[in-house]
């Protein structure tokens, strides 16, 4: 039963480190990909390809996922500090159901995360299946030689 746990100024202060771990993560994807889409975005006006659309399209809803990531993370720290303010001022019921929600904006931004990085690893299948492919055809036109 929640009415029977207990909580104090600690209990929220548990996700502090977490949540900063998770943000440092997030900001370095966010980084990369943005560095990735720079690239793409430079390589697709000096040569127009739709593979490359396609991955700007790719990149583009990753790094939505990546904001909704960060601000559901930013969230969930946001209310763990209002929970213990509520704590120091005496207010428990409060509390609890506002760190419960803490919770579940970080249950949120974790399984985000997990969607991005199956979405992620998809693109980078893809990428290595071509890559297999054209290894591929080159064995097969060097053996017609």
């Amino acid at each position: 039963m929640i009415g029977a746990q207990e909580i104090n100024l600690s209990t929220p202060a548990l996700l502090f480190p977490a949540v900063s771990l998770l943000l440092l993560a997030y900001t370095n994807r966010f980084v990369t990909l943005a560095n990735l889409v720079r690239a793409l975005h430079d390589k697709n006006k000096s040569d127009p390809n739709a593979i490359l659309i396609g991955q700007i399209k790719n990149l583009r809803y990753r790094v939505e996922m990546i904001k909704h990531m960060q601000a559901s993370g930013i969230s969930s720290l946001f209310f763990c500090v209002i929970c213990m303010f509520l704590l120091f001022a005496g207010c428990d019921l409060a509390a609890k159901v506002v760190f419960a929600f803490s919770l579940l904006l970080m249950l949120v931004s974790l399984g985000l995360s997990l969607m991005e990085i199956w979405i992620s690893v998809g693109a980078l299948n893809l990428h290595l299946s071509d890559m297999e492919n054209l290894e591929t055809e080159r064995r097969g036109e060097a053996a017609l030689r």
